[in-house]
Order: structure tokens, then C-alpha cells, then sequence
């Protein structure tokens, strides 16, 4: 199929668009979305984007890019404070993962030689994929999230030994056609001179070249800098034999510790998610299920081997850091498939004879499909694995507690950050509260302060009895999940009418869906604390303080108002959208009659449509 670039490029970004959200919609994740899709538009399945060769040039470019910006975020002051994690962590990582992969090989009877080069590659794990999964599910200041990440930069940092130890291991002499006649020794002097030449000479020519584009002011100019260094210190690379996806990787660190690497980060981030993602579907699409076909038992034999393998290990140094047994779980499932660095290098065994053709191919397909598995050993840990050990480690009550009959006047379902705040102005004039909470790890800490708190589910009918709720007057409910919030409100409507709910929304659909059950009380947690800062902001800009705090107040009632008349047309998306267009624009005059002084303001008959006395001034 003699498609050019162009149209493989459209291929690539349609299966992305197609594929990525729907992932995400299944729980699946982005990472996962793109693998699938390079699967789908691969040579092997539909066959829309070429030959094989060509998708790993594709994969190739986009590991120079994604290394780029993990090497840009690499400062060499970070790397000094993390020096203990990162050769701690990281070294016993791969020297361990090296070993138990090398003795393995020997025992099924390779050469040492060819052991140990497998052991190297494989211990590496994939920089893209751990980063990416643990970004998307916020675990990055984790105490896993934090593990992890100091062995990958130590496995990024290890690829440049390891690349200077393959030669050494070569089972036959290098084959003399475009590469130099030089003995192993002689091409690893080679490489440490270039890698040398390229950290000094970043670090010392690029200030000046960086200082005169940012004297231009021409934005654009600093991308085509930076691209400019990749491409030239990957030329420079490929000259000596290595791969551009090492230079790329160096040229990040020289620019991590430049003046101008937040503007530079600031120009390309923009690009990252994408070049990550062609990259996943570059994986995906080189994942040769022509070779499965062939060795159907040795294949899944050899991944469920290479990531049970470092899952053991990983597990034995989680436990040897005193590492949490649930953050220890993520920590060897995130890390336990090979990684985009083994493509590199194993290419480049395959230049210095170190390892036979065909067992690359094998292997190179293992590494692909264990990267492909990792997304999907993570939603495993976040739906099996990780409820578990939460369910275990409940300090109190593994059944719903039944609090003693109690005459407290008020009810509150649901205490964290916005709870909590409401429950204090409360027992400040002394009312008495009954809180129901389901986080049993903030129960014991609550109960310190005094508060009488129980452990349960505000959507059992048994629990708010029990908790006084056929006496209580007043029910606040600001549990954060609004299908639970929902519920709460159908069940305490039918069986205690008499009660009368203060509802805390997360946003307008869910305050107009709580409208909806004929819940007077609604309060938008961001509400209050956003018109606060928008007076700071008008006081700031000079406005009058009692100006400012008047418009406040003013935009809250009509912002309330709003909100109920937006009810009767919720479901006529033209209506609504007229209909807001249409108050905006009643706020704005009335918010700019109010500058003019109150008899301006009254000399209009808004308040037809806003009353006055908005008992919901909120």
C-alpha cells in the first residue's frame, strides 16, 4: 500500500480521536485507548498504516520526542535532592530485575554473554507509560508515584552504561559495512566523547543562542530552537552508532538546567500528550501477531514470566523500603513490563552481534505486548487490589454503626472539607449535630475533637432513624458524590417529610437536579467562596469596598434566582441558551445601575423578575 505520510498521519490522529474517548468512557484510560487503536489500524490487523519497518520509524519518533520532555524535566537539582531514592530505588531495581533475568536465561541455556545483555534490556521499564497512567489517576506525589519515578529516572540515566556494555558482550565481530573498524573498547571511548562533547557544549554554547532568540521576542523561534538541538544531537548520536532517542533524552537535560526551560516547556507542552500518544499507538501497531500466531504458548509464556519475574522483585523492594502494602501492589504493577528503551537497544544488539536476529523479533514483540498489559493490570489494581486493602484496613466498625437515639436537632451527612465547616459554626452556638460519615479513617481523628460521629451509609433508611432523624429538625447533606446525594434526598423526602434538607451541590447540573426533588436549600460549594474573591478583585481594580461587597451580594441573589427559573427549560438546550444570554445581560445593567446610586436602580422594575428578599442569599 503505497500511502505517503500524509495519509498515515490522518489514520493515526482518526483512531486516536475515535478510540481515546471511548477508552476513557469504559474506565480504560487514555494509555490503554491508544494501544488498542495502533493495534486496530496496525499492519497486522486492518493494515491501514504500512509496513512494519514503518510503524517502528513512527515509534521511533515519537520516543525522540517523549524523551525530549522527560529529559526536560529532569533538572540536575532535582536529581541531587532524589540521589537516594533514584540510586537506592532504582539501582537495586535494575541491578536485581538483571540478575534474576540473566540467571533465568542461563538456566534455559543461553551463553552468559547473551543472558546478561537480555537481563539489561529487560529490567528497564516503560518512562511513557508508568508516567502517563499514574499522571492520568493523580498518584504522582504518592508514595508509589514517588518510587516509581525515581526508578525510571535512574533506568533513563542506566541506558548510557548499558549502551557502552552491549558492545563488550558481542558474541561475533561487528559486521565491517557502514560501521568503522573499531574494537568494543575503542566504539565505547567513542560514545562517551560524543556523550561528553554534547553535555559540555549544551551547557555552555546554547546560553548565549538561547539569550540572543529571547532578545528577538519571537515565540516560535524557541520551539525550532529546541527541535533544532534534538535533531542535531541525534544526528550526532546516530554518526557514533547510538539511537536518536538517547541524544533527544541528553538534549532535555542540557536545556532542564537552562534559564529558559520553563518557557521552552511552556511552548511544547502543548504537543505532549499528543506525541505520547502516537507513540502508544506506534507500540500497538508493532505488535506483530503474525509471530504470536507462531509460538502461541511460548509468547504469553514469556511475558507472564518477564512481568511476574519483576514483580517479585519489585514486591521484595518494596518491602525491603518499608514501602505500604497497598501503595507497594501499585508500585510493582506499575513497573513490571519492559519499556520503549528496549526497542533502542535491542536494535542496537542487533547492530553489535550481541544477540540473534530472530530472538529479538520474539523479544521485541514480549516487551510490546507486556507494555500493552500495564494499563490493564492498573484498572485491576484500582477496581480489585486497592478496594481490598481498604476494605482491611477500616479502623472502625466493618458494618454500619447504629448510633444511640440522640435529640440533636440537626443531622449532617457527610463531613469532609465542606462538612466540617458547617458543623463548627454550628456546635460555635452551641447545636447540637449527629454526623454520618463513610470515610472510617477520618472517624477515630474526629472523635478527638468532640464530635459525635458514626460510621455509615445516609441512604439507609434504618441508619437515619437511628440516628435521630423522625426528632431532628434539619438534615445537611454534603456527601461529595452527587448520585448518593440524590438518593439520600428521594429517601428522606418519602419517609421523614418533616425534615428539612440543606443540600450541598458540586456544581449548577447537579444544584438543578436537587431543584428537581423539591429540595428548598441549595448551596454550590464554589459559589460563596468565587463572588469572595470577585469583591477582592473589584476592591483591588479600585472599587469602593461597600461597592464591591454590594455587587457580591447582588450577583448571588440573581445568580439564584437564575437558577430555579433555568428548571422549567433545562431540557430545551435553545430556550436555555437564550434565556442565559438574556439574564447575563439583565445583570450586567443592573449591576452597572448600582454605580449610578440605589435611586438609579430602582428607577427600573427589575424586581419583577428578582425579588428582593432572596431568602437564599447565598
Amino acid at each position: 500500500m503505497g500511502h505517503g505520510i500524509l495519509f498515515d498521519a490522518f489514520i493515526y490522529l482518526s483512531a486516536a480521536v475515535i478510540a481515546v474517548p471511548l477508552a476513557k468512557r469504559w474506565g480504560l484510560g487514555s494509555v490503554l485507548g491508544y494501544l488498542l487503536a495502533g493495534i486496530v489500524i496496525g499492519p497486522f490487523l486492518l493494515g491501514l498504516v504500512g509496513e512494519r519497518q514503518d510503524v517502528m520509524h513512527f515509534a521511533e519518533f515519537g520516543v525522540v520526542l517523549m524523551l525530549f520532555l522527560v529529559g526536560l524535566e529532569l533538572k540536575p537539582a532535582l536529581l541531587w535532592q532524589l540521589k537516594g531514592p533514584i540510586l537506592g530505588t532504582g539501582g537495586l531495581q535494575v541491578a536485581l530485575s538483571t540478575a534474576a533475568l540473566a540467571g533465568v536465561a542461563v538456566l534455559i541455556g543461553l551463553p552468559w554473554q547473551q543472558g546478561v545483555a537480555i537481563g539489561l534490556i529487560l529490567a528497564l521499564s516503560s518512562t511513557a507509560i508508568v508516567l502517563q497512567s499514574l499522571q492520568e489517576r493523580k498518584q504522582m506525589q504518592s508514595e508509589s508515584g514517588r518510587s516509581a519515578f525515581a526508578v525510571l529516572l535512574f533506568q533513563d540515566i542506566a541506558v548510557i552504561p548499558i549502551l557502552a556494555l552491549l558492545p563488550l558482550l558481542a558474541m561475533a565481530p561487528v559486521a565491517q559495512s557502514d560501521q568503522s573498524e573499531l574494537a568494543g573498547w575503542q566504539h565505547g571511548l567513542l560514545v562517551a566523547a560524543a556523550i561528553a562533547g554534547i553535555i559540555f557544549g549544551g551547557r555552555y554554547l546554547m546560553r548565549p543562542v538561547f539569550r540572543a532568540i529571547a532578545q528577538s521576542h519571537m515565540r516560535e523561534i524557541f520551539v525550532a530552537a529546541a527541535l533544532l538541538l534534538v535533531i542535531g544531537i541525534a544526528v550526532l548520536m546516530e554518526s557514533v552508532g547510538l539511537s536518536p532517542a538517547l541524544g533527544s533524552f541528553l538534549a532535555g537535560v542540557v536545556l532542564a538546567d537552562s534559564e529558559y526551560r520553563h518557557e521552552l516547556e511552556a511552548d511544547i507542552d502543548p504537543f505532549k500528550g499528543l506525541l505520547l500518544g502516537l507513540f502508544f499507538m506506534s507500540v500497538g501497531a508493532g505488535i506483530n501477531f503474525g509471530l504470536f500466531a507462531e509460538h502461541p504458548i511460548l509468547i504469553p509464556a514469556l511475558v507472564i514470566g518477564l512481568m511476574a519475574l519483576k514483580w517479585l522483585v519489585l514486591m521484595a523492594i518494596g518491602l525491603v523500603l518499608r514501602v505500604s502494602p497497598s501503595q507497594r501492589w501499585t508500585f510493582s504493577l506499575a513497573l513490571a513490563q519492559g519499556g520503549e528503551f528496549a526497542f533502542v537497544l535491542f536494535s542496537f544488539a542487533s547492530q553489535n552481534r550481541v544477540l540473534p536476529e530472530e530472538m529479538i523479533a520474539l523479544l521485541t514483540l514480549v516487551v510490546a505486548l507486556s507494555m500493552a498489559l500495564t494499563p490493564l493490570l492498573l484498572i485491576l489494581n484500582d477496581r480489585v487490589i486497592q478496594p481490598w486493602f481498604d476494605y482491611r484496613s477500616r479502623p472502625e466498625a466493618p458494618e454500619h454503626e447504629h448510633p444511640q437515639a440522640l435529640d440533636n436537632p440537626v443531622i449532617i451527612a457527610g463531613f469532609g472539607r465542606f462538612g466540617q465547616i458547617v458543623g463548627r459554626l454550628l456546635h460555635g452556638h452551641g447545636i447540637g449535630t449527629t454526623i454520618l460519615e463513610q470515610d472510617a479513617s477520618q472517624i477515630e481523628t474526629l472523635r478527638k475533637f468532640g464530635y459525635q460521629v458514626f460510621y455509615g451509609d445516609a441512604s439507609r433508611i434504618d441508619l437515619l432513624h437511628a440516628a435521630g432523624a423522625h426528632k431532628a429538625k434539619l438534615l445537611v447533606l454534603s456527601i461529595n458524590d452527587p448520585v448518593t446525594s440524590l438518593t439520600v434526598i428521594e429517601m428522606v423526602k418519602k419517609h421523614f417529610p418533616h425534615l428539612k434538607i440543606l443540600a450541598r451541590a458540586q456544581d449548577r447540573p447537579h444544584a438543578h437536579n436537587i431543584l428537581r426533588h423539591g429540595v428548598d436549600g441549595v448551596f454550590r460549594e464554589t459559589l460563596g467562596s468565587a463572588v469572595d474573591l470577585g469583591v477582592e478583585a473589584l476592591t483591588n481594580l479600585g472599587f469602593r469596598a461597600n461597592q464591591a461587597w454590594r455587587a457580591g451580594q447582588m450577583f448571588k441573589r440573581h445568580d439564584n434566582w437564575l437558577l430555579r427559573e433555568q428548571i422549567s427549560y433545562l431540557d430545551d438546550e435553545h430556550t436555555y441558551i437564550n434565556k442565559s444570554l438574556q439574564y447575563r445581560d439583565i445583570l450586567s445593567d443592573l449591576l452597572r445601575d448600582d454605580q449610578l446610586g440605589p435611586d438609579h436602580v430602582h428607577a427600573h422594575n427589575w424586581d419583577s423578575g428578582l425579588p428582593n428578599q432572596d431568602k437564599e442569599a447565598r
